[in-house]
């Protein structure tokens, strides 16, 4: 099992939720008001007058089969507006009850 911590400007947020139904994700966790700034060359996120925009972020627990379809899609979604910004992060679940 892989869990998939995926973050995106909350303009995508009706895009991320599509995407997650049309791949049949039902399980996740949904966060919103999320802030933060890109790596590389993002802007701030901070819900301020400085910097307005925020975040939102989806945390989601899947079959290590289904990552390559998941990231696929999150990086088209990337693909289609550079400039809004998506990321999604992998790492391993040990265990669930």
């Amino acid at each position: 099992m892989k869990s998939v911590f995926i973050v995106f400007n909350q303009a995508f947020t009706s895009r991320v939720e599509y995407m997650l139904e049309q791949l049949g994700i039902r399980g996740f966790t949904f966060f919103e008001q999320v802030q933060g700034v890109g790596s590389h060359d993002g802007q701030p996120h901070r819900g301020t007058h400085t910097w307005p925009e925020m975040n939102s972020a989806v945390i989601t627990i899947v079959d290590d089969s289904r990552v390559p379809e998941l990231l696929d899609s999150v990086r088209k979604l990337d693909l289609r507006s550079k400039e809004v910004g998506v990321r999604a992060f992998v790492w391993n679940i040990e265990q669930t009850v």
